[in-house]
């Protein structure tokens, strides 16, 4: 199966969508989306990134490439506001993140 077949499938699986859910939410037809989980078609670049609004992920998600492949939407568009404050807001929330990343850590650490 391609990757984007199976990322779809995992996608639609977390939303609890049918592929007629994905179709209604897309724009595309039910018909093309079973032919992309079964690996039969190669979305289109418009088709893919309609399927990649309707989750929420980037294009690169959802082909499974790109230095952003792992960040759903939400947290890309978070990067690019931190990107673009200035240099000493962005010191001091990554601080801010840093501290919650070791607090979280510890937690995890003490859980188990």
């Amino acid at each position: 199966m391609d990757k984007i077949a199976v990322i779809i499938a995992n996608l639609r699986n977390k939303k609890g969508w049918s592929q007629s859910d994905l179709a209604s939410e897309s724009g595309v037809s039910r018909e093309m989306i079973s032919k992309y989980v079964r690996g039969l078609a190669i979305p289109s670049v418009d088709a893919a990134k309609k399927i990649a609004d309707a989750f929420s992920v980037s294009l690169g998600y959802l082909v499974g490439e790109g230095i952003d492949a792992s960040f759903d939407k939400m947290t890309l568009n978070r990067f690019q506001e931190i990107q673009n404050m200035k240099l000493d807001f962005r010191v001091h929330l990554l601080s801010l993140i840093d501290s919650v990343n070791r607090i979280y850590k510890i937690q995890q650490t003490y859980s188990q």
